[in-house]
């Protein structure tokens, strides 16, 4: 089947589910640093990104303990099971072996896999969009997912990668963390100059835009977002609408709002429903509770936080009665159901390690839903 996918919330019949295999660390420079950064000036944040004494040649390259891996890839491979189980068809991406370092004429990085899949690809109707990537070492993440995208493209999909950034330091507008000294940015404004650079690039994660029918609403605070998003207002004119939130967050907002069926939103508070587009704004509200300190893990000094409490917002939908949520925080669960959804529970212990819940970690690709207009 090609692809086929035009909301959040509709019955979800095909689905990537990304891999943890190999990831074994963290690379902390500068597109690092820019990309984390709100998590880094928040409450919830405590390790340093700067390099200690200890640290030695290799301080820009953190180490995730083989644990957290071990357990994120059994919380990962519980939610394909999960999938499965509601007769929706999984793809995966081909897992790193062994380490993988690449250099480009203007830097050099480790590759990440691909787990979470939602970043750098959207599905718009019958079209595989490939975004370009924001942080240099997830540059090639995305060859993981071409035999995915190989057999939709020899079944009718179109498909599609933006221009790909240089990615030097110049590439990147910093205004959004303008004046700001914590240590995840005590770099960033030393940024160096090179013979390479070529003003500031489109930089965006597919994860910045939600999708209802006819239109996408994107968060752009930078930039390199608004470049692209004036991307994709071109290359799809007349298909989608696309409405821009300035400064919504700092990327993503899949733990900000989610729709989970036309007319109803999961919302992280008040303050966030002020903010969104006029047509959404009568829809109705579900609030996530507040998470607490005891249903995360207690990490180390050394292990970097990557996301905020709210994580487990990032919930999938396999239909607009029916979600996937993580069964550490009840009380979410509890809220869902009172509101009428069946939640499939499954358990996802390190999510503020790895940047992702399961929104993130999964690429719906076929869904049964249309281009239909709820603005309108």
């Amino acid at each position: 089947m090609t692809v086929h996918s035009y909301d959040e919330w509709s019955t979800l019949k095909e689905v990537v589910v990304g891999s943890g295999v190999r990831y074994d660390a963290h690379e902390v420079e500068l597109s690092f640093k820019l990309f984390f950064h709100d998590v880094a000036n928040s409450a919830f944040y405590y390790p340093t990104y700067g390099p200690t004494p200890e640290d030695g040649p290799a301080a820009d390259r953190r180490r995730l303990k083989k644990r957290y891996v071990e357990e994120l890839n059994e919380d990962v491979e519980e939610l394909v099971d999960a999938l499965e189980e509601l007769s929706v068809t999984v793809h995966r991406p081909k897992a790193l072996h062994g380490s993988v370092d690449f250099r480009t004429p203007y830097w050099q990085a480790n590759c990440v896999p691909a787990l979470n899949v939602r970043d750098q690809a959207v599905v718009l109707g019958d079209e595989i969009i490939e975004t370009p990537p924001q942080v240099r070492a997830r540059y090639f993440e995305n060859d993981l997912l071409k035999p995915v995208f190989y057999r939709y493209f020899a079944a009718g999909a179109k498909w599609t990668t933006m221009p790909r950034p240089v990615m030097t330091d110049r590439s990147f507008d910093i205004s959004y963390v303008s004046g700001q000294h914590t240590p995840a940015i005590q770099e960033v404004s030393a940024a160096r100059t090179s013979p390479f650079d070529v003003g500031f690039e489109m930089m965006m994660d597919a994860a910045q835009c939600i999708r209802f029918g006819k239109d996408v609403i994107v968060n752009v605070s930078t930039e390199n977002h608004a470049l692209a998003v004036r991307w994709l207002q071109r290359h799809l004119a007349g298909k989608f609408r696309f409405h821009v939130m300035h400064r919504f967050a700092d990327n993503h907002i899949d733990s900000l709002v989610l729709p989970l069926r036309p007319g109803t939103l999961l919302l992280r508070n008040p303050e966030v429903a002020e903010k969104l587009p006029a047509p959404l704004r009568s829809w109705d509200r579900i609030y996530a509770p507040e998470p607490t300190d005891n249903i995360f893990p207690q990490y180390e000094d050394d292990d970097l936080v990557l996301t905020s409490r709210y994580i487990d917002m990032n919930i999938l939908s396999v239909d607009e009665n029916t979600v996937v949520a993580n069964s550490l925080f009840p009380d979410l669960i509890k809220v869902l159901e009172s509101n009428g959804f069946t939640v499939v529970p499954v358990r996802h212990r390190h999510r503020r390690l790895f940047g992702g819940g399961f929104h993130c970690f999964t690429l719906d690709t076929v869904r049964e839903g249309g281009a239909e207009d709820y603005f309108g």
